[in-house]
């Protein structure tokens, strides 16, 4: 019977482990996670009424991939939608807080009525923008997320609209991006259209806005709920948590060292992060390791306050982001409660911090998040619960040269039954992992099936 081991309890390889059962249910199937839980960034904490998010709070609908998993998992009833907000959210630069023009796609204007309205640009910046319109294509090659908006639509956008949106999603200095790598859609847009705001404009018939609840989707008890039914499905796969890979070898098959002892495979799944994958494939194919250890990450954390609402003064929408510069530690806010149905008691107000590339304490990160709602409100009660959630290895940044190195890691799967997932490599979001996590389940089954099972470890 073939084997497959995979590295790497997070989304990416709990997807790797079940489209390859679904393609090939005789497989034998180990997981190896190094953490005591399973699902990575995904945490959801469910307690005394309260619904909370360590990581990533939802998932964009246009992209289907992660909701296609969580209808495949019996989860179609759980899926919800923001609450309805106009506006949904606001951007604070330093001075005051304005609402994101509504009918937004990504960081792009795609409603001219609300964009004519909005406060956030001057009528300098308005037209400045509006000249995207006429301006001719740009080159098809990549380029600095920054530069290309201020090329197509100027520095008051890039300023006090771009900017902060991408920071938020990436963290890190969102001017370093790669815009084919972070934001391919806009590059393509541009290519489709000879201009974004025309593109998006478009976008915005087919994929409805954020203010309508139409954008993004969530599960009623919390995207964690995702990983568990991910886990009880994990029946006939050897699963072992608090086991952390030390080393590989690669003879005919795969041997996989752990302070427990090796583990046999004939194929392998790399599904931990860029970093860790390199020192692994060190030995095996330097090359790959290096472009591999060549992908930066940063900490993130989230601090998430419960407070008596009638103690909180009046929030707009569904959150606040913080321009960079603009003297704030946390990259912004979201007000839960008016976000998501049910995620906190009744008369209780749930307020969610992000912090992006800060090296903090527990206690450091939750007095900058009051310090920060003090600078906004003048006043800020006290918590009743306070939950505060650390990665020391956040989220992946697709800086400029991004699918260059993706391209020369992805040479690791010369290798004969390697392969490589995560949210390193095509996309950060939920449903980019798990798309990505499908296609290698496919082809790592297909490796498996073209020949007998190797033997020369045995």
């Amino acid at each position: 019977m073939a084997r497959l081991l995979v590295v790497g309890g997070g989304v990416a390889g709990l997807s790797v482990v079940h489209y390859a059962r679904q393609a090939a249910p005789e497989l034998q199937i180990t997981l190896l996670e190094a953490d005591l839980r399973l699902g990575g960034k995904v945490a959801t904490l469910r307690e005394d009424g309260f619904v909370v998010e360590g990581g990533p709070d939802a998932v964009v609908r246009y992209k289907p991939w992660a909701l296609a998993l969580m209808r495949e998992l019996g989860l179609e009833a759980e899926i919800v939608g923001t609450l309805p907000a106009r506006p949904s959210a606001l951007i604070h630069d330093g001075r005051r807080a304005l609402p994101i023009p509504a009918g937004l796609q990504m960081v792009v204007p795609g409603d001219l009525v609300a964009l004519a309205r909005s406060p956030l640009l001057s009528p300098l910046g308005k037209a400045r923008a509006l000249l995207d319109l006429f301006l001719p294509k740009g080159p098809p090659g990549d380029e600095a997320f920054g530069a290309f908006i201020r090329r197509r639509l100027g520095q008051q956008v890039w300023e006090r609209l771009a900017a902060p949106l991408s920071g938020g999603i990436y963290g890190g200095d969102p001017a370093e991006l790669s815009t084919l790598a972070a934001f391919p859609q806009l590059k393509a847009l541009e290519a489709a259209h000879g201009s974004l705001i025309r593109g998006a404009m478009r976008q915005r018939r087919e994929r409805g806005t954020r203010e309508g609840g139409q954008l993004f989707a969530s599960l009623r008890g919390g995207l964690g709920a995702v990983v568990e039914a991910l886990r009880a499905r994990l029946e006939g796969v050897e699963l072992r948590l608090g086991v952390e890979v030390s080393g590989l070898e690669h003879r005919q098959g795969w041997r996989v060292h752990t302070p427990e002892g090796s583990f046999l495979a004939d194929a392998v799944v790399l599904a931990t992060p860029a970093g860790v994958s390199g020192q692994l494939l060190e030995a095996l194919h330097p090359e790959a390791a290096r472009a591999l250890r060549q992908i930066p990450y940063g900490p993130s954390a989230t601090v998430t306050l419960a407070f008596e609402q009638r103690h909180l003064p009046p929030r707009v929408g569904h959150g606040l982001l913080l321009a960079a510069g603009s003297g704030f530690a946390a990259r912004g806010f979201t007000w839960t409660d008016q976000k998501w149905p049910g995620r906190a008691p009744e008369g209780v107000g749930l307020v969610r911090a992000y912090f992006s590339g800060l090296e903090a304490s527990e206690e450091e990160l939750v007095a900058l998040a009051r310090r920060d709602l003090e600078r906004l409100w003048g006043r800020v009660p006290s918590p009743l619960r306070t939950w505060v959630f650390r990665w020391s290895q956040g989220l992946p940044r697709y800086t400029l040269g991004h699918q260059e190195r993706v391209a020369q890691a992805m040479r690791a799967e010369e290798l004969p039954g390697l392969f490589l997932a995560g949210a390193a490599y095509q996309g950060v979001g939920l449903p980019e992992v798990v798309r990505m996590g499908q296609a290698v389940a496919v082809r790592a089954v297909r490796f498996l099936q073209a020949g007998p099972a190797a033997s020369s470890w045995l």
